[in-house]
């Protein structure tokens, strides 16, 4: 990967982005390698040259260098810090997830750069560092967003009707590089497997919308566990999905509800601005609506309609034109963090 000027350099994959190295020389090649950290526990990563190095092995300086290139970079370290955010219970919002802060690594920047030579500027070497309070330590609570630190925004597709919209719509979030999180009413998803499989296929996220679209707040302990029991095992029968969200249909739970989705390892997520596409509205106020409120850790609620497929790529041009990355729901609930988008990319 060639990086001009003062980049980024990310590093990441499905579970999402990482950590990452800001370069100050004006042409570099390197690539990215993810370890395990035990201190942290979380996963970093470092920016190493085209080939491997031992870190006890870097190319030494002078005493007087070496000594003063550690000062620089502990200095240029405590300026680069961010704490974590701490997952916490809001009133309106209930439960919102943290965000991993980030540091400079201290020891491997000093090695790279020794090794390197300082001709080439100082390689920052960064890694996360998790909150204290993390989203699983706030009990069975519901989910509105993700963390408002997190430049991140997410699609929830609702399915339980509208198959001749799923194909456009994926042609859209493909087209645009995007991944969704699709939660399947069970009930049709027992009939339309293989359109499941397609949608997997794409790369998006397959989630749980309970089995024939209740009133989850209605029913009781045994009937509750049905309802998302059945379409739990549809996804793992057929899809070999291991899902761990639960979306409510017509966003109708109860104390109960979230606590029985608790109980099975499932997190009850709900949105946080609603497309209100079922009542049929032009794609261009969808759009509108979407620009004017959309923020970071926005959870977006569709359906495949007609008014969502026609706003879709106009949603996520207007989304990245705010300088905020999409990813699946999954992906804005981690901790993880993602670097900032250019407005416009």
């Amino acid at each position: 990967m060639r990086m001009n000027g003062k980049k980024w350099l990310l590093a990441g994959g499905v579970s999402g982005l990482v950590a990452w190295g800001l370069y100050q020389s004006d042409d570099i090649d390197a690539f990215v390698t993810a370890l395990s950290h035990p201190r942290y526990g979380t996963a970093y990563s470092h920016v190493v040259p085209d080939e491997p190095f031992d870190i006890h092995s870097a190319t030494a300086l002078s005493p007087m260098n070496s000594e003063q290139l550690l000062k620089t970079i502990r200095e240029e370290a405590e300026k680069r810090k961010e704490p974590p955010v701490d997952a916490k219970l809001d009133r309106v919002w209930k439960a919102i997830p943290g965000y991993n802060g980030i540091e400079v690594d201290i020891e491997k920047t000093w090695a790279l750069a020794q090794k390197r030579g300082l001709d080439q500027g100082i390689p920052f070497v960064y890694r996360e560092v998790p909150p204290a309070v993390r989203l699983e330590d706030l009990g069975a609570q519901p989910i509105y967003k993700g963390n408002p630190r997190k430049p991140m925004v997410s699609l929830m597709i609702n399915v339980a009707w509208g198959n001749e919209y799923i194909g456009p719509m994926l042609d859209v979030l493909e087209k645009e590089n995007v991944r969704a999180t699709f939660f399947f009413d069970g009930s049709w998803l027992s009939k339309n497997i293989e359109t499941a499989k397609l949608i997997q296929q794409k790369g998006h996220e397959l989630s749980n919308h309970a089995y024939s679209h209740k009133n989850m707040s209605q029913l009781g302990r045994e009937e509750t566990v049905r309802e998302i029991g059945r379409t739990q095992q549809l996804l793992k029968d057929h899809l070999g999905v291991d899902n761990r969200l639960f979306a409510p249909p017509s966003g109708d739970y109860s104390d109960l509800t979230v606590k029985v989705a608790h109980e099975m390892k499932l997190r009850t997520i709900l949105w946080t601005l609603d497309t209100v596409d079922w009542m049929k509205p032009t794609p261009d106020s969808i759009v509108r609506k979407i620009s004017a409120r959309v923020e970071p850790g926005s959870l977006i609620l569709m359906h495949p309609t007609a008014s969502s497929s026609g706003a879709l790529e106009g949603m996520i041009r207007e989304i990245r034109r705010k300088g905020l990355a999409l990813g699946t729901v999954s992906e804005l609930i981690s901790p993880n963090r993602v670097p900032k988008v250019e407005p416009g990319s």
